[in-house]
């Protein structure tokens, strides 16, 4: 198409303020944009589809998916040295789901793989991009916040 990025800004908020009173919104990701349910009609959407696709992954996974995003481009030796334990399968099973990938190698002794997050990723955590992590140290106070709290 020949479009300008101008006129595709303009669209999308003309879309906005369409959507402004109903259930969906634009929400940019990835770099790029999908169309949405707004959080609030969350609950009534899961009630009306009870068939759910199981995603889940095992405590393993998520740690290792956590340091993948935050420390990337990371190795496995350096996964392995951060959690103390063998990440192999976690990392097989983030790249099985698309989640992580190889993203080069690291210029050292053997050429170790480097793995970093995916566009999948992004789209799964609703972020338009790594920056939009939250702060390391904004995660460690709510971590300390929750073990006050129990």
């Amino acid at each position: 198409l020949d479009v300008s990025p101008e006129q595709v800004d303009g669209a999308i908020s003309i879309l906005d303020k369409l959507y402004s009173n109903r259930g969906i919104f634009i929400q940019r990701v990835a770099g790029g944009l999908r169309i949405a349910t707004r959080p609030e009609y969350g609950q009534a959407i899961e009630q009306a589809f009870t068939k759910k696709i199981p995603v889940a992954l095992s405590k393993g996974a998520l740690e290792t998916l956590a340091i993948v995003a935050y420390c990337q481009p990371v190795t496995r030796r350096d996964i392995q040295s951060i959690r103390g334990v063998n990440p192999e399968a976690s990392l097989d099973t983030l790249i099985e789901k698309g989640l992580v990938r190889e993203v080069g190698r690291k210029k050292a002794v053997g050429r170790p793989k480097l793995y970093g997050t995916t566009d999948e990723f992004l789209k799964k955590a609703s972020l338009d991009s790594l920056a939009d992590l939250p702060p390391i140290s904004s995660l460690h106070s709510e971590a300390a916040a929750g073990e006050v709290r129990n």
